[in-house]
């Protein structure tokens, strides 16, 4: 039917093609100032032709959209269809085993989770064929449309009439103008201009009312496709939304029964986590308590590193030596008395030792300590 309609476009394009080429020849040669050739008359000829080309194409992508919600519908009832056995049967195993095992947990959490996602594809294949699908079927079925599109067709139609009538008035005029003519032929000459004038004015008014037709169907087209495209988007918008809602309520269940799982498989390891964690505990409290030991009680330290006292109440130090330790510093420095003589060194150049050799111990008291720390510890 499609390929008959544009055959016959065709043909009358050809005719009308034809028409105007015998009308330019006429007017050409006898300077004839034919109503089809006014300027406005193929002004809105062209108009017409650029608003029928336009809303052929909007049909057609219109039958478009629809023939793709059409696929689309038929495909996911089929998704629907089959992500239902598996909820289902998760939902049924779930309900059937040890409701204490997490599997079977887990199991019931998925079955109810994806049910609820299909209902939600439900609702939007029911939006997209409620409020995309049909309002589209509508308006390519619908009567201003093809109403439209009769009153272009006709306005062709007429026109080619009027071309045809401008040729017979050309044809006369001719005559007319030949000697001899017949006597009647004056009085059908003016018959014939008066209905090229009637056919002219209806033209006029028909152009006027199709092109008005026509832009309104365009119009419409325009707004109420966008709509549906956009009605879409929202509609898979929000199911996407929801979905991503349930799957994540679903994945923080899961993860949930898990760490229940975890949690009583391992109690024990549990208690021996909190008793290492004690044990450390205690272990550096010990720490704490050996290091204020340092600060406050006297002890033998073994020298490690020669110290080269430079500043006063700084001690002396030669590697091997062995100092006995009054106190110690915040700083970094302790302060003690070896070989008779009494100062601060730092920290670092020597090391607590249990016992000294006999030899080599001084009793403290041998030599005088300064009042008061260094001020830094500024050398290594």
């Amino acid at each position: 039917m499609e390929a008959i309609k544009r055959q016959a476009s065709r043909l009358r394009e050809q005719v009308a093609k034809q028409q105007q080429a015998v009308l330019k020849q006429l007017s050409g040669r006898f300077a004839i100032d034919a109503l089809a050739l006014d300027e406005p008359d193929a002004e809105c000829h062209q108009q017409l032709q650029m608003l029928y080309k336009s809303t052929r194409e909007a049909k057609h992508f219109q039958r478009n959209i629809m023939r793709g919600l059409e696929g689309l519908i038929s495909a996911s009832s089929r998704q629907i269809e089959i992500a239902s056995k598996l909820a289902d049967a998760c939902c049924k195993y779930g309900e059937n085993e040890n409701s204490d095992a997490v599997l079977a947990r887990a199991s019931l959490h998925f079955g109810n989770s994806h049910h609820s996602m299909e209902e939600e594809r439900e609702k939007l294949l029911k939006i997209l064929g409620d409020q995309v699908y049909e309002p589209l079927r509508t308006m390519i079925m619908g009567a201003p449309l093809e109403d439209a599109r009769h009153l272009a067709h006709c306005y062709e139609k007429l026109r080619q009439d009027v071309e045809s009538q401008a040729v017979d008035v050309a044809r006369r005029q001719l005559k007319s103008k030949e000697a001899g003519g017949a006597p009647e032929t004056p009085l059908k000459l003016q018959h014939s201009e008066l209905r090229l004038s009637e056919l002219g004015s209806a033209l006029a008014a028909l152009g006027r009312e199709a092109t008005s037709a026509m832009e309104s169907v365009a119009a419409d087209q325009q707004r109420i496709t966008f709509q549906q495209l956009l009605a879409m988007v929202d509609a898979e918008r929000g199911y996407h939304h929801n979905v991503a809602s349930i799957l994540d309520e679903l994945r923080d269940a899961m993860v949930l029964e898990r760490q229940k799982s975890e949690s009583e498989r391992q109690p024990a390891s549990t208690v021996g986590g909190i008793l290492a964690l004690a044990a450390c505990e205690e272990e550096h409290e010990e720490e704490e308590k050996l290091q204020s030991d340092d600060l406050h009680e006297n002890h033998t330290n073994g020298v490690i590193h020669p110290f080269d006292a430079q500043a006063d109440g700084e001690l002396s130090l030669s590697t091997g030596d062995y100092v006995v330790v009054r106190q110690g510093s915040e700083n970094g420095w302790l302060e003690g008395e070896c070989k008779g003589k009494a100062g601060w060194f730092p920290a670092a150049y020597a090391e607590r030792r249990d016992r000294a050799p006999a030899n080599r111990v001084i009793e403290p008291g041998g030599g005088l300590p300064p009042a008061m720390p260094p001020a830094t510890s500024s050398r290594g």
